[in-house]
Formats: structure tokens, C-alpha cells, sequence
């Protein structure tokens, strides 16, 4: 049994079809099959059931799937490693990040690293903190930008931002226009909140307890844009991160004195998962600009 045969068996087994699968691979049907038929002969059963109109995994062909999948995956693992090692200054970079950091920090962090490696490519999601955790757990991203929540095991992570958060008020509302309030101004209004999957609702909704009060709840929300469209359209207040180009004609931003109104926004991997060279030195790019800001 060797590697081409592996990968023979999972090609047809995809398709379903000994025809289709040696178009794919570039092989003649006559060779496909006699390939097929010696993995059979060397596990001692069919895999296959041969129909009219193509070929179906019978019982046995699906548990060797399975483990079929993983040596096939394992090899392909193992050759994007050794590829990585060879060039470390080319390769891809999985970046996850909630949606408040695509105005100018994920761009400007990006910018920066490429002028230092600048064949090293990203590919970008924008979601939820929790979801960011799970992807990267799940080892479907490599580091994500988010906020803080309880680390999932196995996880790593450490502050490289702090951001301001702001009450956003309808223009016509009685504190539209000024410069600074105390968050406890807005302890009888109706609030447009987040969601509580969101690291934002927790973060709130502590520093409305910490002004002394428990908000009004009139409606919840995932993204900082929702959360400000209905604050424009005169439905409550809202505490949210800085959002560029805001519609100033129906929504004030006004910085909050009292108390600290504040994220920290965390960078976050697996602590034993495979990080690539590229990867690694990203990671160590934000981990010394992130020393900057702390000493600042």
C-alpha cells in the first residue's frame, strides 16, 4: 500500500465514479481500477460496490475512508511543514478579528509586517470574540484579535490594545454635544446593548453596576453598527468602541469620565498547536510592538 493508492481510493470515493476520478487525476480508467483492486487485494475485502452508473463505498470502504482521511491529511501536514521550514518568508497567515479593529489597526499591523515580509499573505475573518476563540482552538485560524473572555485550554494570549469605549446618544438627546459625562448621566435611559455571546455585554454591563445602576434593556445586538443605527434612530444609548464616520446628524459620541470606560483587546493563539514560520514571526512582530504600547 502506498501513498498514490490512498489517495486513488479517496478520489474515486469522492466522485463516486471511476470515470470521474480519472479525469481528475490525470490517469487512464484501466489503471485507476487495476489500482483499486490490489488495495483491495491487500486488505482482504472489497471496498466498493460496483453499480451501473458508478461505484458506492460499501461498509468496509467507509471505515477505511476514514483513516484514509487522516494519513492523507497527515502527509499534507507534514509537507506544508517541512515547505514552511525550507522558506519561512513565504506562506499564509489565518487572522481572525472583531469588526471594530478593520478601520485601522488590523490594516495598519498588516501594512507594517508586509514592508518587513512582504511575501507573506493573510487571510482575513471578521466575528465575535467568542467565535474567534473557538476557531482558533478548532485550528481553523492561527491568531485572532479580540476581546477578553475566559481562554478556552490549550489557548495563549496577551494585551496588545486598549481601546476607548464611548456613549453614543441620539442628537436630540438632552446630553448630545457635550465633551465629557459621567456614565451614571444615562442610568434611566433605555439602552441598545450587546448580545451576551459578545465580550461587550459582560464589559457594559459591569461598568453600568460599577456607575451604579443596572441598564434598561430595549434591544440586543451583535455588531457596533446595529447597536449605533438604532441609537441614531432615537430608540436609546449605547456604550461602544470608537466607530469611524459615524452619521453625526442623528448620533453624538461623547467620552465617559466617570467611571474608566476602556477594552483591552488581546492577541490570541494555541499554546502547543503547530505555528508555522510565518506565522511565528507575526506573532513576535505584534508582541514587540505590544511591548511598546504597555511601556507608553
Amino acid at each position: 500500500m502506498d501513498f498514490d493508492q490512498l489517495y486513488y481510493f479517496h478520489t474515486v470515493a469522492k466522485y463516486n465514479s471511476l470515470t470521474k476520478a480519472s479525469e481528475e487525476l490525470n490517469l487512464s480508467q484501466p489503471a485507476l481500477s487495476r489500482s483499486i483492486l490490489r488495495l483491495e487485494e491487500e486488505i482482504g475485502v472489497p471496498l466498493f460496490e460496483r453499480k451501473s452508473r458508478g461505484v458506492v463505498l460499501n461498509q468496509y470502504g467507509k471505515f477505511f475512508l476514514s483513516h484514509a482521511i487522516q494519513v492523507l491529511s497527515g502527509m499534507k501536514e507534514a509537507k506544508q511543514k517541512i515547505h514552511d521550514m525550507i522558506d519561512p518568508n513565504h506562506g499564509i497567515i489565518s487572522l481572525a478579528f472583531i469588526e471594530t479593529l478593520g478601520s485601522s489597526f488590523v490594516p495598519d499591523l498588516i501594512s507594517d509586517f508586509q514592508q518587513e515580509f512582504p511575501n507573506i499573505q493573510f487571510q482575513l475573518s471578521q466575528n465575535i470574540s467568542s467565535e474567534i476563540l473557538k476557531e482558533i482552538e478548532a485550528a481553523n485560524i492561527d491568531i485572532g484579535f479580540c476581546s477578553p473572555q475566559e481562554l478556552h485550554e490549550g489557548l495563549c494570549s496577551i494585551p496588545v490594545l486598549s481601546e476607548e469605549l464611548f456613549l453614543i446618544v441620539p442628537v436630540a438627546h438632552r446630553l448630545a454635544g457635550k465633551e465629557r459625562v459621567n456614565l451614571s448621566e444615562v442610568a434611566d435611559d433605555p439602552f441598545i446593548f450587546f448580545k451576551p455571546q459578545t465580550a461587550l455585554h459582560d464589559l457594559i454591563l459591569n461598568l453600568c453596576i460599577e456607575a451604579g445602576f443596572h441598564p434598561r434593556k430595549v434591544f440586543e445586538g451583535y455588531e457596533e453598527r446595529t447597536v449605533s443605527d438604532l441609537v441614531g434612530a432615537n430608540l436609546g444609548v449605547a456604550i461602544v468602541p470608537y466607530i469611524p464616520n459615524l452619521d453625526e446628524s442623528k448620533i453624538s459620541m461623547i467620552r465617559v469620565q466617570s467611571p474608566k470606560c476602556f477594552r483591552e483587546i488581546q492577541m490570541v493563539w494555541r499554546l502547543n498547536g503547530y505555528m508555522s514560520p510565518a506565522v511565528q514571526n507575526f506573532k513576535e512582530f505584534v508582541e514587540k510592538r505590544a511591548i511598546g504600547i504597555t511601556k507608553e
